[in-house]
C-alpha cells in the first residue's frame, strides 16, 4: 500500500493535529509541457476543441463571456440598423437593441420589447438559431471539460539519495491528493539525456530507471519509490557520475497512471526533477504515522521536507 514508514503514536497526534500546518496542492509549473514552433501554421479553429479543453478554467470563461457578448453586439448592431424593427425600443438606440439581444438570445423575453417588423422577425430567427447552436455548443464543452479525468498526485519538490540495505537508492515521494483509492497505479521514471553519435548529431536519449517496486495495487496515502544505484544505473560513480550527467543536461521525468476508483477513469500525472533537486545523503521526513485505533494520518504540512544525515562522499559509490 505504501513505502512510506508507519510511526505508530498515541496521545501526541492529537497535538500534531492541531499544530499541523496546511498546504496546498499545486502542480509543478515543469508538468505543463512548453514547446516553441517556427513555420507551423495553424488556423485559429484548427483542433479547436482540444485548445478549449486544455485550457484553464478562467480562459475558458473569458473567452465565453467575450463571445456572449460580441454576439449580442453583432445582433444589436443589426437591430440599430432599421430603427423601428423592434417595439418598445427607442428608435436607433443601440442599449435598447443590446438588451433586447439579450433578452432574444438567453429566450427570456420579459415582454417590453418585441420584433415589429419582418426585418426584425429575421433577425430574430437567426439570432435565436445561433443561441441555440452556441447555448448547447458551451453546455457540451463545460461538461466536457467538467468531467475530463484528472489526477491530483502530489509530488515532493525534491528527491533524494539514501542508503537502504547498504546501497545508495534514489527516491521520490508521491501522495494522492484526494484521499480517495487509486488502484493499480504504475510509475514510470526516466532520464532523457543528451548524447552525441559517431555521425556528430547530438540526440536526446530516454534512459529507463528501473524501480524497485514500480506498481501499487492500492494508492491512498504516500508512496516512496526507489532507484537502486548499482553498476547499471546512470547515477553510479557518485560526483564523477554526477558531473557527467550535467554535461549530458540529464533531467528526470516522472509518470504516474493508474485508475481512479471513484470515476472509473484511468488518470494520469507527470512532474520534472532537475539534478539540482537531487539531495545526497539524505531522507525524507516522515509524514505518515498511526494512532492507537489504527487511524492512519499523512501530515502534508512536512510532505517536501528532507533531512540531511551527511556529506555526499560519505555514500560508498
Amino acid at each position: 500500500m505504501t513505502e512510506e514508514p508507519d510511526r505508530a503514536h498515541g496521545a501526541a497526534n492529537a497535538n500534531a493535529n492541531a499544530n499541523a500546518k496546511r498546504i496546498r496542492y499545486r502542480p509543478s509549473e515543469r508538468a505543463r509541457a512548453v514547446v516553441r514552433t517556427r513555420g507551423q501554421y495553424v488556423s485559429m479553429f484548427e483542433d479547436s476543441y482540444h485548445k478549449v479543453l486544455g485550457m484553464p478554467w478562467w480562459q475558458f470563461f473569458a473567452w465565453a463571456a467575450a463571445g456572449w457578448i460580441g454576439v449580442n453586439l453583432l445582433f444589436a448592431l443589426l437591430y440599430a440598423a432599421s430603427p423601428g424593427c423592434v417595439s418598445g425600443a427607442q428608435p436607433g438606440s443601440l442599449e435598447d437593441a443590446f438588451y433586447f439581444s439579450v433578452q432574444t438570445l438567453a429566450t427570456i423575453g420579459y415582454g417590453a420589447m418585441a420584433p415589429a417588423t419582418r426585418y426584425g422577425h429575421a433577425v430574430v430567427v437567426a439570432e435565436a438559431l445561433v443561441g441555440t447552436l452556441g447555448v448547447a455548443l458551451v453546455t457540451g464543452v463545460t461538461f466536457a471539460k467538467f468531467a475530463r479525468p484528472t489526477a491530483r498526485i502530489l509530488f515532493s519538490d525534491k528527491a533524494v539519495v539514501q542508503m537502504r540495505d547498504g546501497v545508495p537508492h534514489l527516491m521520490f515521494r508521491l501522495a494522492n491528493w484526494r484521499g480517495n483509492m487509486v488502484v493499480e497505479g504504475h510509475l514510470r521514471v526516466l532520464v532523457l539525456r543528451l548524447q552525441k553519435t559517431l555521425e556528430g548529431d547530438v540526440i536526446r536519449v530516454p534512459v529507463d530507471l528501473p524501480l524497485v517496486r514500480d506498481r501499487t495495487a492500492i494508492f491512498a496515502l504516500s508512496w516512496t519509490p526507489m532507484h537502486r544505484i548499482d553498476e547499471k544505473s546512470p547515477f553510479r560513480g557518485g560526483a564523477a557520475g554526477l558531473e557527467l550527467l550535467r554535461a549530458e543536461k540529464a533531467e528526470i521525468f516522472l509518470t504516474f497512471t493508474g485508475l481512479d476508483e471513484t470515476i472509473g477513469q484511468t488518470i494520469h500525472a507527470r512532474h520534472g526533477y532537475q539534478l539540482d533537486e537531487i539531495v545526497y545523503n539524505a531522507r525524507f521526513v516522515d509524514v505518515l504515522t498511526t494512532d492507537d485505533d489504527g487511524t492512519r494520518t499523512i501530515d502534508y504540512g512536512r510532505f517536501h521536507d528532507v533531512e540531511v544525515l551527511g556529506e555526499p562522499s560519505d555514500l560508498p559509490w
